[in-house]
């Protein structure tokens, strides 16, 4: 698919960003609060349809996206998702219309979208702890989910990488094409350490590049060498934004059917693996081992989609939208106010206080949590940017 390259980063944000609010909002629903608008992106509503009591809508800045739910901070979150055009949840006092631009006015619906009040059990803070920390964390939930279907539906389509260093897939015009490499080969040894596993194989490739290397290849029961240079790639980490240079050889792995029970094992294990890597990279930079420099936000996402798609074609799309997936939900699962993480703390505070915090206080926090995330944002995108600009320069000069 040639336009696959080009849709592939719209495909990695809008469904990661989507799966999550939709977790949100069937949680919302399931617990019976009120919940207006679902939303992809942030800003004034550029377009929706009405379905019942929510407005479903594209909103005029296009990363990340929202679900307003009947809550008393409400208006805390006005300059983000809308402004003063959205319309307020408390309604005019007078019945007058005064709902959001381009919405129809309708004299049988709550506010925002018409004169009746929202019920006083459908606000979010009506309801039990339990329900409040549902619908916070079904959106993370969501997305840990999504990463689980996706590794193990591609499982199941495509089988699972054989453990074993034997060659399923070599490229046209690569390295291992010109040195005669061959689907079916099993390789034993390499520059005479013996392999024995596929990622010792990768392991070995990866740190020569643009070095000769000597393979020991079992083809049709006889042993032959080949000698194979690693061609230097350029590889970004999209956890990190770190970019390194590894070499390749333009050879994949072969693949071994799985059935339903051990797909899913993959997915949960593939998961797990990611969470527990995403957490080490957050600790190191807390810890200095990582420096902030190597952070990548939505412009080394979308890069990294793009390239993806050219090399690894739609299942390897979907295993990148599976890291992004769970990057995201480790990330919202941080204490930072504005964040999920950062609500079901809030949560649990006024759960042990026994009473809600103070106005004063939680806008506070509030607007400490939204300069935390702008910060973080300004500097992955300012990071995006060196980078971009570092590539081209290199192309201009190379």
């Amino acid at each position: 698919m040639r336009l696959l390259p080009l849709l592939a980063p719209l495909l990695v944000f809008g469904l990661v960003v989507f799966v999550h609010e939709l977790g949100h909002f069937l949680a919302a629903k399931a617990v019976g609060i009120y919940a207006p608008v679902f939303a992809l992106g942030w800003g004034r509503r550029v377009f929706g349809v009405r379905r019942g009591e929510t407005d479903y809508r594209l909103a005029l800045f296009p990363i990340g996206g929202y679900v307003r739910m009947a809550s008393r901070e409400d208006e805390s979150m006005a300059v983000f998702e809308g402004g003063a055009t959205r319309g307020a949840l408390e309604g005019p006092a007078d019945g007058s219309p005064k709902g959001e631009p381009g919405i129809p006015w309708d004299e049988t619906a709550m506010v925002p979208f018409g004169p009746k009040p929202v019920p006083s059990d459908r606000w979010f803070e009506s309801k039990p702890l339990w329900a409040r920390l549902v619908v916070m964390l079904a959106g993370v939930t969501m997305n840990f989910l999504l990463a689980i279907l996706v590794v193990a539906g591609l499982r199941l389509a495509n089988g699972a990488p054989n453990p074993r260093p034997v060659i399923g897939t070599v490229l046209p015009a690569s390295p291992a094409a010109a040195a005669g490499l061959l689907v079916g080969d099993s390789i034993t040894a390499i520059d005479g350490a013996s392999i024995s596993e596929w990622t010792e194989l990768v392991a070995a490739v990866s740190a020569k590049a643009a070095t000769p290397l000597s393979f020991e290849v079992v083809r049709g029961g006889a042993t032959r060498s080949l000698t194979i240079a690693p061609v230097a790639t350029v590889d970004t980490n999209p956890t990190t934004g770190a970019v390194r240079s590894i070499g390749r050889i333009g050879a994949a792995s072969s693949r071994v059917s799985v059935g339903p029970i051990a797909a899913v094992g993959d997915g949960l294990d593939y998961t797990w693996t990611t969470i527990v890597s995403t957490v080490q990279v957050l600790g190191g930079l807390l810890s200095g081992n990582v420096s902030p420099k190597q952070l990548g936000g939505p412009i080394m996402i979308a890069q990294a989609s793009f390239e993806t798609a050219k090399v690894g074609g739609f299942a390897g799309v979907l295993m990148l939208m599976a890291l992004i997936s769970v990057n995201i939900a480790v990330l919202n699962l941080l204490p930072v106010p504005v964040l999920d993480g950062g609500q079901v703390l809030l949560a649990l505070l006024e759960s042990a206080r026994g009473k809600p915090l103070g106005e004063r206080a939680k806008g506070v926090i509030m607007y400490a949590g939204v300069g935390l995330v702008l910060l973080l944002l300004i500097t992955t995108t300012f990071n995006d940017l060196a980078r971009v600009g570092a590539q081209v320069l290199g192309h201009f000069r190379g």
